[in-house]
């Protein structure tokens, strides 16, 4: 996860695309923040300060930029090296309230510099604990009025003498994301214009010498029919010259016009010496396919981008291309087919095979984009562009790292809704054991950290590129299934069970069909035909009659797709009878055939195996499955004590500012506080206490005894269970006390809980992902096990209920003739406020609820770990550029 203190320099999109630099104001602005309002015409001095008084400039530049503290802070915005905007905020007698104000340069107006500096401003606000920001307005000032009203937080306005009091919360909720987004993606859009729809293109370094990459990528933009005006940088041309057909010079300077793209092939160190000119003569976007840029030379290449407002696509990759207006600026062997598919990757390799994939099949390509190391373009961007194309509808994205997953989440799913987004899993093995004491914390692998990502996003994951290629075709060319339920037709009964097996491994059904759908199947096929489902034709079968049978089955209602297997014979072709669809989704496999094709007009897709089918089948309905559920929010939890537990995880890392593992009595009241379930629970430091503890709980308990640096009881020996009695607590305290000497600073004294099915909920903060949740088996086997699904944090209602159903031991959860089911709302209850937990409070590093017990009658927690380290400060979305 990319990390920033609040308020440092970073870079935004205003609404036109263009880029503008917010970062906090120091004594060094003074003159900036004085020149910007004494520029201030009339009109504007007087809305921003209630009068024309221009003497108040220089007292504003020193109140602004003075140090910030407790009670102030200010952001500037800054373009061209010019401060157009300014924002501040100054606490206010009631506590958690500051007042707001702003000013931005004439020139500027209605381009969204107050609307993003306002949404800098709240970010900075709410690390600092205000929770509410509070401004006064002439009520003819509708500009600002304008501003607030569509930050999209929920303003409460009183009027007054021809004067607006608003009072804004801070607190991020589900309309303020939706508002944040919306401007986001206006912007990226708009910012992505130059890059992706281009009236100029340069390519800087192009050759003479075939083979090389500066000559195939110009050779490629000719060839594929670019309609926009093409040139050639080339040292060594000397004067106007001719390149592969394009005109060449010797310079940027030497150019008629400021190229909207410039594609960039010259070797690494010439790279941000070549940005620069690019920058300087008014280029908007950069291609940069050179590799083996040292960190120096990305660091300058990346500056220079931002210093100049260019968006820039790699270094160290294949390229782009728009197959709308004929842009071809890859290296690839091959053009690609004009088509529906938007794709993004990181790896050009994995970029090639798709794009040979995709034209191969037909289902051809809109946009692609080889991000390589993508220090500015990133999939998130393509994601934005995709969903405001209308000529894509189908995305693909092949990911291998991730700059903000939280925000990708977000965007992806708004964009799965219109269309299907596909990827496939990079990165699934760890390559080596992650340093982690917590079990939660060591289940959280790469595969599973992405699977979250991906499932919460609606994005299909697939293993390989094959199966991401079987379910394009699918996608690309059918309509969604309502269900799960399959039929399967076949001219060859032993194909037919193949494929009904596949289904049942994939998650799919294999419905009997209707009695009316089984008689007219028997009134159109041989008398020793099967009609039930599997539906077996015989080989016999004539083209009509197999057509006559696809049309009954899809009829059915109990079927919601048609999976045909072909077996060719000499008795006929069948594909024919494959033609003008069945209104449901269809697809073929034809027995025997080497790689998925398209078949007929109508693009039935046809695979090699059942199995490659059916997985193709499986998602589209997990596609469509998603698609149909509401966006969902966490659920409101009035009794959360989030107070209770920031002084809790404050004091510790007071005392500790490396952060450690919470005391037994620390994490038990942090974990109380947001309403987790704990078995009855007592501390004791010595014996007597112990005695007494257990006399207090009564019945039969558990001590574990606490030894600094000691996190596995049970394998350390610090563990006695089913203690009855004063004397079985006497000796196992007597026990501990002897084997860990002054070591022992106490023991947690435990009410045994009644049996159950031992499950594992647990937290980790993640590097990259943030907060994820994890649940699956517990106890002592559970990473022998290794049966546990993962979802990020904070979790919506149906998510948890996700989470509880994936994992393999759901079966035992959902209960069977000689279990009954567990308490599956009070798991889920479980789940959702341990997600809060650590969503609320990211110092929360590692958290362990193991082994948990599901029972009948409820959730209790036997054993609890909590680490905690130094609170880092991200806010995933927040307006910035990467």
């Amino acid at each position: 996860m990319t990390e920033s203190r609040p308020g440092a320099r970073a870079f935004a999109l205003l609404t036109d695309g263009t880029q503008v630099e917010i970062r906090r104001l120091a004594a060094t602005d003074r003159d900036a923040v004085r020149e910007l309002h004494g520029g201030l015409c009339e009109e504007s001095l007087y809305l921003r300060f209630f009068g024309l008084n221009r003497g108040m400039a220089g007292a504003v530049a020193a109140r602004v930029c003075r140090p910030d503290g407790d009670d102030h802070a200010a952001l500037g915005a800054w373009l061209d090296g010019d401060l157009v905007g300014v924002a501040e905020y100054e606490a206010t007698d009631i506590p958690g309230e500051a007042e707001v104000a702003m000013a931005v340069a004439d020139r500027m107006h209605h381009r969204g510099v107050g609307t993003l500096l306002l949404e800098h401003l709240g970010s900075l606000a709410r690390a600092d604990g205000v929770r509410a920001f509070r401004a006064d307005t002439l009520a003819e000032n509708t500009a600002m009025l304008r501003v607030f009203a569509d930050a999209g937080m929920p303003a409460r306005r009183t009027v007054s003498g021809g004067v607006v009091d608003l009072t804004l919360p801070l607190a991020v909720d589900e309309g303020y994301l939706d508002a944040v987004a919306e401007r986001e993606r206006r912007a990226d859009v708009a910012s992505l214009e130059p890059l992706l729809r281009p009236r100029t293109v340069v390519v800087v370094g192009a050759s003479r010498k075939t083979g090389t990459v500066g000559a195939e990528v110009l050779r490629n933009i000719v060839a594929g029919g670019f309609k926009g005006a093409v040139h050639a940088v080339n040292p060594h041309c000397a004067g106007p010259a001719d390149l592969h057909g394009v005109p060449c010079v010797a310079s940027l300077a030497d150019l008629p016009e400021p190229p909207d793209l410039a594609v960039v092939t010259v070797p690494a160190e010439s790279v941000p010496g070549v940005a620069a000119a690019c920058g300087r003569f008014g280029t908007s976007a950069l291609v940069v396919l050179s590799s083996g840029l040292s960190a120096a030379q990305g660091r300058d290449l990346l500056a220079v981008c931002r210093e100049h407002g260019m968006r820039l696509v790699g270094p160290n990759c294949l390229g782009i291309a728009n197959t709308a207006i004929g842009l071809d600026a890859t290296f690839g062997a091959r053009r690609p087919v004009s088509g529906q598919a938007g794709v993004a990757v990181q790896s050009g390799g994995v970029g090639i095979a798709l794009l040979e994939q995709l034209s191969r099949l037909g289902v051809g390509v809109s946009s692609f984009a080889s991000v390589g190391d993508k220090y500015d373009v990133s999939a998130n961007d393509l994601l934005m562009w995709w969903e405001s194309d209308e000529t894509t509808r189908l995305g693909i994205l092949h990911v291998e790292s991730f700059g903000n997953p939280r925000k990708f989440a977000r965007t992806a799913r708004r964009v799965a809704a219109r269309m299907p987004l596909l990827t496939v899993l990079a990165g699934r093995s760890a390559p080596g054991t992650r340093a982690a004491a917590s079990h939660t914390a060591a289940a959280a692998t790469p595969e599973l950290t992405r699977r979250a990502l991906f499932e919460q996003a609606g994005i299909v994951a697939t293993d390989d590129l094959g199966e991401l290629v079987d379910a394009a075709a699918l996608l690309a060319t059918q309509p969604l299934p309502d269900g799960p339920r399959a039929a399967v037709v076949s001219n060859a009964g032993g194909a037919g069970v193949l494929a009904a097996d596949a289904c049942a491994d994939a998650g799919l059904t294999v419905p009997i069909l209707g009695p009316d759908t089984q008689r007219r199947l028997a009134a159109l096929l041989p008398a020793y035909a099967a009609v039930a489902n599997p539906v077996d034709t015989t080989a016999a079968v004539s083209a009509e009659a197999f057509r006559h049978v696809l049309d009954v089955v899809a009829a059915d209602e109990a079927v919601d797709l048609v999976l045909v297997l072909l077996a060719p014979t000499a008795l006929g072709d069948l594909r024919g009878a494959l033609g003008g669809g069945t209104g449901k989704p269809l697809a073929a496999v034809v027995l025997g055939q080497p790689e998925t094709v398209l078949i007929n007009d109508d693009g039935v897709p046809c695979y090699a195996y059942p199995e490659n089918a059916v997985r193709a089948f499986a998602h589209a309905w997990s596609h469509a499955r998603r698609r149909g559920v509401p966006p969902d929010a966490p659920p409101a939890m009035p009794d959360l004590r989030a107070e209770e537990a920031a002084g809790i995880t404050a004091r510790f890392l007071t005392g500790s500012p490396d952060g450690g593992w919470l005391p037994p009595v620390d994490a038990f009241r942090l974990l109380e506080s947001y309403g987790l379930p704990l078995v009855p629970w007592r501390w004791a430091r010595s014996e007597d206490e112990a005695v007494a503890a257990a006399r207090e709980l009564g019945g039969p308990v558990a001590l574990k005894a606490h030894i600094p640096g000691v996190v596995h009881k049970t394998a350390a020996g610090a563990l006695h269970l089913d203690l009855h009695g004063d004397g079985g607590v006497r000796d196992a305290f007597r026990r501990l006390a002897a084997r860990f000497g002054d070591d022992l600073e106490g023991v947690v004294v435990q009410t045994m809980a009644a049996d159950g099915v031992e499950v594992l909920c647990g937290a980790v903060q993640e590097e990259v992902f943030g907060a994820v949740v994890v649940f699956g088996a517990g106890g002592i086997d559970t990473d022998a096990l290794a049966d546990r699904a993962a979802r990020l944090a904070p979790l919506t209602g149906q998510e948890a209920d996700d989470l509880i159903r994936e994992p393999r031991l759901s079966a035992l959860l959902l209960g069977h003739r000689a279990r009954p089911a567990g308490d599956l709302a009070a798991l889920r209850d479980t789940l959702l406020r341990l997600s809060r937990l650590v969503a609320d409070h990211p110092e929360i590093a590692e958290l362990d609820l193991n082994p948990a017990i599901v029972r009948p009658d409820g959730v209790m927690a036997v054993d609890a770990r909590v680490r905690l380290a130094p609170r880092r400060t991200w806010d995933p979305y927040l307006r910035r550029l990467r």
